[in-house]
């Protein structure tokens, strides 16, 4: 399942913890990523992933997007991956809750 091999990946990188869902109690810094869309051309399968890098604040938000976006691209070097493209990456900070959070968004090809 590439949502595992991506998880495994990122914990294996970076200090913040990494999830698949948002916690439900807050940890500070980390990540949730989140597969967005998924399609298949030639019967190899590619698909869109969110990141979403949370931080106690913008600065702390923003630092780790670039981190987490240097950890995607580092997937290139597993087997299981075709190819990593960064789509785009913005401020998502939730204005609801007042959290402060960066989203990146990868396009990943993957066996």
């Amino acid at each position: 399942m590439i949502e595992v091999i991506i998880k495994n990946h990122l914990d294996s990188v970076l200090e913040e913890q990494v999830f698949l869902e948002k916690p439900s109690t807050s940890y500070g810094s980390y990540v949730v990523l989140e597969k967005t869309s998924s399609r298949k051309n030639n019967h190899l399968p590619s698909a869109t992933f969110a990141f979403q890098s949370y931080g106690k604040s913008i600065y702390e938000a923003v630092e780790l997007n670039e981190r987490v976006k240097k950890a995607v691209e580092s997937m290139v070097e597993l087997d299981e991956i075709r190819g990593v493209k960064l789509n785009t990456d913005y401020n998502f900070t939730d204005t609801t809750t007042k959290e402060y959070r960066y989203q990146a968004v990868f396009d990943i090809k993957y066996y």
